[in-house]
């Protein structure tokens, strides 16, 4: 199965790259995904540009086209999203409206990262956002609060035990939800 962990913030000085590389490396060694890095920012998706709804998959851009294509080829996902005053990034949330059925019946958890709260606030936001588009966001989350203490400039992102286990936890309760929902997708 095909998990695709989706980079939510485009911009310059940001961090989720790193946790999400590491998310990445993490899930290929748990063994139960093939695992794909997509980074929102590769996209350079502009704010909503599409003339049709999306709904109808009558894409006209090439930037929708490349996106659709990638968020289709997953079976699950794993957002790796900061938090911007309370919320998710716009970035995000746009390429969340880009897509309509290629997001269906298929199950997603979040990684958030901040300060004290480590971005809890912006995951139950995400969330709310997710069932909208027929994903099904799984209970279980990470959140990597001061995130800023496990950053290294040589190795990266070194997560705490508690985020090691919770990961670990996420990955196999999104195996069982993405297993569980094939039928719905065919």
């Amino acid at each position: 199965m095909k998990l695709n962990i989706i980079i939510g913030s485009t911009r310059p000085g940001r961090i989720g790259p790193k946790v999400a590389a590491w998310a990445e490396t993490f899930a290929r060694e748990h063994g139960k995904f093939d695992a794909n890095l997509v980074d929102l920012a590769d996209f350079a998706l502009p704010v909503y540009d599409e003339p049709k709804h999306p709904r109808m998959q009558d894409y006209a851009h090439d930037h929708t086209k490349k996106w659709a294509a990638s968020v289709d080829s997953a079976d699950a996902y794993l957002f790796v999203t900061p938090e911007y005053n309370y919320f998710p990034p716009a970035s995000l949330i746009n390429a969340l409206s880009y897509l309509s059925h290629e997001w269906a019946y298929k199950p997603a958890a979040v990684v958030s990262y901040g300060g004290i709260s480590g971005g809890l606030r912006a995951a139950q936001e995400l969330r709310l956002m997710l069932t909208t588009l027929k994903i099904m966001p799984i209970p279980e989350g990470v959140p990597v609060p001061m995130v800023f203490g496990m950053l290294n400039p040589e190795t990266g992102f070194t997560p705490t035990e508690p985020v090691v286990d919770g990961t670990r936890l996420v990955l196999d309760e999104l195996h069982k939800w993405a297993d569980a929902l094939t039928a719905l997708r065919q």
